[in-house]
């Protein structure tokens, strides 16, 4: 099984408002990055989009050790996530906000050994940065 790092990210200007992900993958020393945006969405959906289209990116299943600077992002994949989807993606009588994407990143982490791994940002972390200007860059297409 090929093992993957991952470092993604998410923007917005406003919350709601513009947004962009980004993600660098690396195998073997070679690395490639990948971004996007929408025209109105949220920090904690963007965040969530860098690793859903990294994820997606991948041909094959992967060992993969994805890193994000977003609390919401790791512990919903490694702790919250589960229990959503035994109840049905629900908190109580709510439905759990994003269930869209987090069904999504479901069927992603279904596919590969993701290992989800969180990094202070804006912490000179230099791939950190990287997809945080990827990120950033993204998000102006939409402003």
């Amino acid at each position: 099984m090929k093992e993957i790092t991952i470092y993604t990210d998410g923007a917005c200007s406003g919350n709601p408002g513009p947004g962009g992900w980004g993600a660098l993958l690396i195998f073997n020393g070679t690395r490639k990055t990948i971004s996007d945006g929408e025209p109105h969405t949220t920090n904690n959906r963007m965040e969530m989009m860098g690793a859903i289209k990294a994820l997606q990116h991948l041909k094959e299943p992967c060992k993969v050790k994805l890193y994000t600077d977003s609390k919401y992002l790791q512990q919903g994949a490694t702790s919250w996530m589960k229990k959503w989807q035994l109840n049905n993606w629900r908190r109580g009588n709510t439905i759990v906000k994003n269930d869209d994407l987090w069904k999504s990143l479901a069927i992603e982490i279904d596919k590969h050994q993701v290992e989800f791994l969180w990094i202070k940002g804006h912490s000179n972390h230099p791939e950190n940065e990287l997809v945080d200007e990827l990120a950033r860059q993204a998000c102006k297409k939409f402003l």
